[in-house]
């Protein structure tokens, strides 16, 4: 095929084989089967555009047997990360929620996190002949997260306890050879090419006790939901740590503590209820309840800061939080998908109050922990 042929083709599978399209391109075989699962999805809206009357109209309508079908016709078609994005298209515009109570549906779909998400919005409603297979489908995703995710932040945030731990008269093998040379190097003898040291640098000697408390407080609103799946995994993954003691609130209008569930981040998915109103007030008073140590304590809100509760409480116990020595941190999102709409008055107030709020993906999220834990400023992402 030559390469006008080929964007040509490309061009006939983008625009649809209208009337109008202007390619004068058939497709036969595979790529006729390509166009088809799209025109499936897509074909309504090119129908509508600009008085076409094409020939796209949705065909999968509300049968389970054609969706299921339709699902497999595009993970044989499409890339993964392809399939996901249709199928997210065809919950939203086509209205499928409702089918995604029946397991034979759930068995069809390619998990992520956004399908948790619709998942975890409809566990109210599900039967209980679907739970089952939906609780396999969020262990899943959630395992492929804790495989991604465990090992680095396991390791970054060991590392910054040790170094928030250093020492001054440490044992010979606990020293921090690298801040021991530069915090000395006014005492370089140059006739002798090297450095006396007045004060040794070391690592605190590992210790079994409890170092840090780290309380997640997460807006479980319906715009939050890829950010309580993570946090949900990161939750799990702090809580295997034995120098962290990790606390994990959820909320709307209501607070529910899932820490004795923090063993399992499915129970914890499972727990929340996604939707409704959001009082952040509220929780935040919950969290400042259970703060014992508050040098020793990092408190992490996780919320788009549409608040519908007291708003100057809000900033009140914020700013509480940080004058007895909690450090704090203002998530907007917790998710690969950037920053989300957000309320950008109380942002600003909560800058003020030296608690930036920026969005953060799960590859920066042991960072900003680190950061926190050592009590240096947080590596917020550039806008």
């Amino acid at each position: 095929m030559s390469h006008d042929d080929e964007r040509m083709r490309r061009w006939r599978l983008v625009l649809g084989g209208e009337s109008a399209d202007g390619t004068g391109c058939a497709l036969a075989g595979t790529d006729a089967a390509m166009d088809g699962a799209l025109t499936a999805l897509y074909g309504n809206e090119g129908a509508r555009n600009a008085g076409r009357g094409g020939n796209r109209s949705a065909g999968l309508g509300a049968s389970a047997p054609s969706v299921a079908r339709w699902l497999g016709d595009i993970r044989t078609y499409f890339p993964s990360s392809v399939v996901q994005v249709m199928q997210r298209d065809a919950i939203d515009r086509l209205g499928l929620s409702a089918l995604l109570l029946e397991p034979e549906m759930l068995e069809a779909v390619e998990a992520d996190v956004h399908l948790v998400g619709t998942l975890l919005s409809l566990n109210k409603a599900m039967p209980e002949t679907t739970k089952e297979t939906a609780r396999a489908v969020v262990r899943k995703v959630v395992d492929d997260l804790e495989k991604r995710l465990a090992t680095r932040t396991r390791s970054t945030l060991t590392g910054a306890l040790d170094r928030s731990a250093r020492i001054n008269r440490p044992r010979h093998r606990d020293i921090d050879w690298d801040r021991t040379i530069r915090a000395n190097l006014k005492n370089y003898l140059p006739e002798f090419s090297t450095v006396v040291p007045e004060r040794l640098i070391g690592y605190g000697r590992a210790s079994q006790s409890v170092k840090k408390d780290v309380v997640l407080c997460i807006d479980q609103s319906g715009s939050m939901a890829a950010s309580v799946v993570y946090a949900s995994v990161f939750g799990a993954v702090l809580a295997s740590m034995r120098s962290i003691a990790t606390r994990l609130v959820v909320f709307d209008t209501a607070v529910v503590d899932l820490t004795d569930q923090l063993d399992d981040p499915v129970d914890v998915l499972f727990g929340t209820q996604l939707g409704g109103g959001t009082d952040i007030n509220r929780a935040l008073a919950y969290c400042q309840s259970q703060i014992t140590r508050p040098a020793d304590t990092v408190v992490v809100l996780i919320s788009d800061l549409y608040e519908g509760g007291i708003r100057d409480e809000m900033l009140k116990r914020v700013a509480a939080m940080k004058a007895s020595g909690v450090q704090f941190v203002a998530l907007l999102a917790l998710s690969d998908e950037g920053t989300p709409a957000y309320d950008r008055e109380h942002a600003a107030a909560l800058a003020a109050l030296g608690a930036p709020a920026f969005a953060c993906t799960p590859d920066l999220f042991p960072e900003v922990m680190a950061a926190a834990i050592e009590k240096r400023p947080l590596p917020i992402p550039d806008k």
